[in-house]
C-alpha cells in the first residue's frame, strides 16, 4: 500500500511569548523571555515563585461568558489555538467534508486546578455534597478536541492521547497515522495546559522538578547550561492543520512543509527520569529517520525536548550524538523552552511549531540563558546560544519526551511537489 504524503497547511498557538503563531515566532526569533512572577495564585508558601504564564489573555475575547464557566483555561487555550489553525488553514464547507476532518488535540494533565479548587471548595465550605455539573467536562482531557468539533461540525476521527510532556507530539503522530492510511483528509493536531496553580506548582516542586532560583526568574530556564537545576513551568497550547497532499492542492492551500517521519519509543527505565544514556530518545530518533526514508546527515536542525533539568539535557545530547555521530556537529540545535519555559503536554505542539517555521523561514531561533558550558554536555555540538541564526534548513526534527519514559519524534521537510 502506497501511504498517502501529509502536509501542514494551518499553524495556531498561544504562548507566554505570544498569542499568536505569528507573534509566538516573532518573540522566538528575537529571543523573548516568558518567565515572570506568579500572579495565578499567591505562591508564596511554595519553593518556587515564578513560571511563564501566557500574557494578555481574557476569555471573553474569545468566548460568551457563560461558556467560560464550562470550559477550564487549558480547554480554552486548545480551543484558541484550533481556531487560528484552522482560520489560518482556511478550512470551509465549500472546500473540505467535514465529514473528513478529525480533531486530536489532548494535554499532559487536563483539567488539574479545577480539579483541585472544586475538591478544596467541597472539603473547606462545609457544604453539601454536590458538585459543579462542569466539573467532570472541565477537567478531563479530550475535551477541548471535542469543543472543537461540536464548534464546527467535524465529525471525523476525534480523541486525546495522553504521554505527559509528549501527549501533543504523539497526537501529531497518531494524527499524521490516520492520514497516511486513508482514515481521514484533515485532522487539526495539538495539546493545552493551564496547570500553573497550587497542585501544579506544588507537585512539581515536590518531585524536585521545577527551578528554584527566585532570584532571577529569567535566567531559570537555560538548557544545556551547567548551572540549569530544573524547568520552568508554562502554560499556553497549540494546533497545526494536518493534510493529505492531493486535499491540499485540490482546494490551492499553503503548504508550510511535509511531515516525513515519526518515531516513537519507551526508556522502560524510570517513572521520572529519562534512560541517562538516551537509550529511548535515540531510538525515537533513529525510527524517525527510519520512517522518513532520510540518512542522518540529511538532518540540518533539530529542536529539541532540552528541558533544563540536570539530567534531561545531558541525556539528549548524548542520544543526539549517538544518532548523528560525527553530523551531529553540523545540526543547529536548540530549545525553545529557554524562552517559553515547558508547556508540558503543549510542549510538543508547540515546538512542532517552532521546527515548522523554522523550516519555512530558514532561521533557528536561539537558546537562550547560556552562562557557562556543561563539562557533560560536548561542547562542540551547536546548541545556537545567545541569538537566531539563518539557515537553509531542508529537514527538521523535534523531540518531545514524556514522565514515563515515553518518547516522540517528528521529522519535516521543505515541501516539494516531486
Amino acid at each position: 500500500m502506497e501511504l498517502k504524503r501529509v502536509v501542514v497547511t494551518g499553524l495556531g498557538a498561544i504562548t507566554p511569548i505570544g498569542n499568536t503563531a505569528k507573534d509566538f515566532w516573532k518573540g522566538l526569533i528575537n529571543g523573548k523571555n516568558g518567565a515572570g512572577e506568579i500572579t495565578r495564585f499567591d505562591s508564596s508558601m511554595y519553593k518556587t515563585h515564578f513560571a511563564c504564564e501566557v500574557k494578555g489573555y481574557d476569555p471573553c475575547d474569545f468566548f460568551e461568558k457563560k461558556d467560560v464557566r464550562k470550559y477550564d483555561r487549558f480547554a480554552q487555550f486548545g480551543m484558541v489555538a484550533a481556531d487560528q489553525a484552522i482560520k489560518d488553514a482556511r478550512l470551509n464547507p465549500v472546500n473540505t467534508n467535514y465529514d473528513e476532518v478529525g480533531v486530536f488535540i489532548t494535554s499532559g494533565i487536563g483539567g488539574v486546578n479545577n480539579f483541585f479548587n472544586e475538591l478544596m471548595e467541597f472539603v473547606d465550605g462545609g457544604r453539601e455534597p454536590r458538585f459543579n455539573p462542569y466539573f467532570i467536562p472541565k477537567m478531563i482531557v479530550n475535551m477541548p478536541g471535542g469543543l472543537v468539533s461540536i464548534k464546527y461540525g467535524f465529525h471525523g476521527p476525534n480523541f486525546a492521547t495522553v504521554s505527559a510532556c509528549a501527549s501533543s507530539a504523539h497526537a501529531i503522530i497518531d494524527a499524521a497515522n490516520y492520514i497516511r492510511y486513508g482514515k481521514a483528509s484533515v485532522i487539526i493536531a495539538g495539546g493545552s495546559e493551564a496547570a500553573i496553580g497550587e497542585c501544579g506548582v506544588g507537585g512539581f516542586n515536590s518531585m524536585h522538578a521545577l527551578s528554584l532560583r527566585n532570584d532571577d526568574p529569567l535566567t531559570a530556564s537555560r538548557p544545556f547550561d551547567k548551572g540549569r537545576d530544573g524547568f520552568v513551568m508554562g502554560e499556553g497550547g497549540g494546533c497545526i492543520v494536518l493534510e493529505e497532499l492531493d486535499h491540499a492542492l485540490a482546494r490551492d492551500a499553503k503548504i508550510y512543509g511535509e511531515l516525513v517521519g515519526c518515531g516513537a519509543s519507551a526508556d522502560g527505565y524510570h517513572i521520572t527520569a529519562p534512560h541517562p544514556e538516551g537509550y529511548g530518545a535515540a531510538l525515537s530518533m533513529n525510527r524517525a529517520l527510519e520512517d522518513a526514508g532520510l540518512r542522518p546527515e540529511e538532518v540540518d536542525h533539530i529542536n529539541a525536548h532540552g528541558t533544563s533539568t540536570p539530567v534531561g539535557d545531558q541525556a539528549e545530547a548524548l542520544a543526539i550524538q549517538k544518532v548523528f555521530g560525527e553530523h551531529a556537529y553540523g545540526i543547529s540545535i536548540n530549545s525553545t523552552k529557554s524562552m517559553t519555559g515547558h508547556l508540558l503536554g503543549g510542549a510538543g505542539v508547540v515546538e512542532a511549531i517552532a521546527t515548522i517555521l523554522a523550516l519555512k523561514h530558514g532561521i533557528v531561533p536561539p537558546t537562550i540563558n547560556h552562562f557557562e558550558d556543561d563539562p557533560n554536555i560536548d561542547s562542540r555540538l551547536d546548541f545556537t546560544f545567545g541569538k537566531a541564526k539563518k539557515r537553509d534548513i531542508k529537514v527538521a526534527l523535534s523531540n518531545a519526551f514524556g514522565f514515563g519514559g515515553q518518547n516522540a519524534s517528528i521529522i519535516f521537510k521543505k515541501y516539494t511537489a516531486e
